[in-house]
């Protein structure tokens, strides 16, 4: 991820590099057929297509995150911005990493995240869980990532994780589960959401 923008230059040109990368990870991760896979990229590229145009957003540069951290003590807007985001541990590559994506990326990212979310809940409640049981179960098997000031579903330490640590965290959890993947599921599970977690071993500088 985060690659795109580099080599291309035109959001069709990043769609292709984004479709040729999701579709093959659909069908293995889902067991989807080739036909099932493009329909569901096509869906959720339509999805952050719209919002990238509804929100504004589709004509940031590939090099945006370098931009706000290069204005934030002259532009009061991008000094409040990285005020907010450090105050979430969010560092400067953090940054760089998420906001320097094509916009397209960063959104088919998210699409994908809320996809599966709701896949999974979807699931659980087939399985006779009810709402509170499944939402309460999602929290302690995936990272929830979006806005720390939502606490609409979850406050204190449940609450989403902001996307720009997305990297820092993936990598910290694959190390993890490499290593010592029985001590990290306890951990998880002994812990009242897996964000609690993740917000823990920041704060202990493990992540």
């Amino acid at each position: 991820m985060g690659i795109f923008s580099k080599l291309f230059g035109s959001s069709s040109d990043v769609e292709k590099q984004l479709e040729a990368l999701y579709v093959p990870m659909f069908q293995t991760t889902k067991g989807m057929s080739l036909t099932e896979a493009k329909s569901t990229f096509r869906g959720l590229i339509k999805i952050a297509k719209e919002k990238s145009l509804k929100e504004g957003t589709s004509k940031f540069p590939s090099h945006f995150g370098d931009i706000i951290l290069g204005q934030e003590s002259t532009n009061p807007h991008y000094k409040s911005l990285v005020a907010r985001k450090r105050n979430q541990d969010v560092r400067d590559e953090d940054i760089r990493w998420w906001w320097n994506m094509h916009d397209l990326e960063r959104r088919m990212m998210i699409e994908d995240d809320t996809w599966h979310g709701y896949a999974l809940y979807l699931k659980l409640l087939e399985d006779g869980l009810n709402e509170e049981e499944a939402a309460n179960r999602i929290k302690k098997s995936r990272l929830i990532f979006g806005d720390p000031d939502d606490t609409i579903a979850s406050a204190g330490d449940d609450r989403p994780l902001p996307y720009e640590l997305k990297n820092r965290i993936n990598i910290y959890v694959l190390k993890r589960t490499q290593t010592d993947e029985e001590k990290f599921k306890n951990e998880i599970e002994e812990s009242p959401s897996f964000n609690a977690l993740i917000r823990k071993e920041i704060t202990n500088g493990k992540v």
